[in-house]
């Protein structure tokens, strides 16, 4: 066909087909790219891997290395205290030799000593047999000795109840003489009261006398006083009465101090 005989249905075809072949390149180049792509990635992983294991493999290095030389450095420490003690060795054997002699003569003190420790223990044996000789001998006689603790005993007890019988009776005595001088004073006084009693009715009597004389109207006035003086000796007597009962209040069976 000529350009002049080209329609446009036939330049479509040709478009299409030409958008079909660079549709299908595009797309193998894009699968290739993203192969590419991945192929880097795969690759840059790889490289880090690598870094890492060469890093690991440095420091590995250098622990070995550190490992090397520490052992280096402890073969010498070692070397030298081997040197040491060899020499030490050679400067102690006199000393060695000197320990060995002292031991020796330990040696001997000490069988000494021994022989002497023997001789402690059978006289403590001894001494055990006695003292147990002892005991045996003091519970054979231990009733002796508690039946004399006891007399002892009831000694210093009755010793005490004498003591205390004299301290009572000692008391008793101040006391017996306390009440009695209590008594007196109790005596004097009621007897000072009597007297001024009797001195008043002795007045009063003076007055009824005095009053006798007087005229007959006046006489009934004046009674009362006679009768205080009857009823003042009525009631006299009945004090002393009272008194004297006192005393017999006391009876031998009962001890007055009781309270105390």
């Amino acid at each position: 066909m000529t350009e002049g005989t080209i329609t446009p249905e036939v330049q479509i075809k040709e478009l299409q087909e030409a958008l079909a072949t660079e549709t299908d390149r595009l797309q193998k180049l894009f699968a290739a790219y993203e192969t590419q792509e991945k192929e880097l990635v795969d690759a840059k992983a790889e490289i880090e891997v690598l870094e890492k294991e060469i890093i690991d493999r440095e420091i590995e290095k250098e622990s070995l290395e550190s490992i090397i030389a520490e052992k280096d450095v402890r073969v010498r420490e070692l070397e030298m205290k081997a040197t040491k003690n060899s020499k030490r060795v050679e400067h102690l054997e006199p000393e060695l030799e000197k320990m060995e002699e002292k031991y020796s003569r330990e040696k001997d003190r000490l069988g000494k000593v021994f022989g002497i420790a023997e001789e402690l223990d059978n006289d403590l044996r001894l001494a055990v047999t006695e003292m147990k000789a002892r005991d045996d001998w003091y519970v054979a006689h231990m009733q002796i000795f508690e039946d004399l603790n006891k007399a002892i005993k009831e000694r210093y007890e009755m010793i005490e109840r004498a003591v205390e019988s004299e301290r009572k009776s000692q008391h008793m005595s101040r006391v017996f003489t306390e009440r009695m001088e209590e008594m007196v004073q109790a005596r004097s006084e009621e007897m000072a009261a009597e007297e001024a009693e009797n001195a008043q009715a002795e007045e009063a009597t003076a007055a009824v006398e005095v009053v006798e004389e007087a005229p007959a109207e006046e006489a009934p006035v004046e009674e009362t006083p006679a009768d205080e003086d009857v009823e003042a000796e009525e009631e006299a007597p009945s004090e002393e009465a009272a008194e004297e009962s006192a005393p017999a209040e006391w009876g031998d069976a009962q001890d007055p101090w009781a309270t105390e």
